[in-house]
């Protein structure tokens, strides 16, 4: 029996080789390596795609996340209130810019920040909120954004698994003052490398952005702002203005997917398997398909054995890891993000993922519990 992968890239790359070929040649020929045509052109279509008037390119997702605080000036002492069960750069990036993680519960549902939680941990210190559209399903951004605005709070949201996903019938990435791309090779959009992307409508804070990005400087040797080196490569901006073209339809072959995921599930009578669920007016573009169940080990053993790729995305709460012993952060408490750390399990999600693979996942996870 073939393996399964968690991800095929190597299958996406052959549905679209000519086209990236051609993209790389492209570039190649132009002798222009960065901040050129190619990046223009994709951060005008990315913002097209998110629905936002303004996007800038940097190196990574993370680089997003810490140029949209700086840009809205967060700064060192103030708190930013984001969710406890996420990947570990959402906290990397608070910290960078010398802020005050403050980490609330899950939704047990959707596994995205409890806007309840997020209301209650609001204090005289808090400037921003952080939510992370997780695994690809929108947060519940119509109360979070109601909070933002009676305590006048900066949205910058991490869209890093999420680009295409919508909430009541509206882009992620469009609702607050500022969002992240990531387009690491595993996304949704990846690239071949690195790389990430801002998305905004705040002019001020596109512009802001775009300083930053570049050492500070808007002409060469004059630096005006202390930035960073944080600029997305011509050839990374080529290859996903290639994938862009498609990554509607990847989303929806994600989503289908998932629907055959559930229809093997029920058809097993896998019953005490929690699946992921998508809530009402939300969109959800599967980045990837996580089940909860109790058994997680041996099951994740025994799939290991059938060449059946899986992921614990992720074993722990951000709050209990050991690089934040010494850091200032507070903690409300977090039952929901603990109990799902300890049962969430990842299978294979790709848009090439065949039915007949589906169903052997499946059918291995309840041959697993049996």
């Amino acid at each position: 029996m073939p393996n399964v992968p968690l991800i095929d890239l190597q299958a996406q790359y052959r549905t679209i080789k000519a086209d990236i070929d051609r993209a790389i040649q492209r570039v190649l020929d132009s002798g222009q390596f960065i901040l050129g045509a190619e990046v223009e052109a994709l951060e005008q279509e990315v913002a097209v795609f998110c629905g936002t008037k303004y996007a800038v390119a940097v190196a990574s997702g993370t680089d997003a996340l810490v140029l949209s605080l700086r840009a809205r000036g967060i700064k060192a002492g103030q708190e930013v209130i984001t969710t406890a069960y996420s990947f570990f750069a959402t906290t990397e990036a608070i910290l960078a810019v010398g802020a005050i993680p403050v980490f609330v519960d899950i939704d047990v549902k959707s596994y995205t920040i409890d806007p309840e939680q997020v209301a209650r941990a609001v204090s005289p210190r808090t400037t921003a909120i952080i939510p992370v559209h997780l695994y690809g399903h929108p947060c519940a951004m119509d109360r979070l954004m109601a909070i933002a605005k009676t305590h006048r709070l900066t949205v910058i949201e991490d869209c890093a698994q999420a680009i295409g996903a919508q909430f009541q019938g509206t882009p992620v990435g469009s609702f607050g003052d500022a969002a992240a791309l990531s387009f690491y090779p595993s996304k949704n959009l990846g690239g071949y490398g690195d790389g990430g992307m801002v998305v905004t409508n705040d002019a001020t804070l596109a512009e802001q952005v775009r300083l930053l990005r570049a050492h500070g400087s808007r002409e060469r040797y004059q630096h005006v702002a202390v930035g960073m080196n944080s600029r997305l490569d011509e050839l990374q901006a080529a290859i996903l203005r290639v994938k862009l073209q498609h990554l509607e339809a990847w989303n929806d072959a994600r989503r289908h997917r998932a629907r055959l995921y559930h229809e093997a599930f029920h058809r097993h009578q896998a019953n005490e398997i929690i699946l992921p669920q998508e809530l009402p007016l939300c969109s959800h573009v599967y980045h990837l398909y996580s089940i909860r169940l109790k058994e997680r080990e041996k099951v994740q053993a025994h799939l290991a054995q059938q060449g059946i790729a899986t992921q614990v995305a992720y074993p722990s709460t951000i709050p209990s890891q050991p690089a934040l012993a010494s850091s200032a952060t507070r903690a409300e408490p977090c039952p929901n993000a603990e109990q799902v750390a300890q049962e969430i399990l990842s299978l294979p999600m790709y848009p090439e993922l065949t039915p007949a693979l589906i169903d052997r996942v499946v059918s291995e996870i309840v041959r697993a519990r049996s």
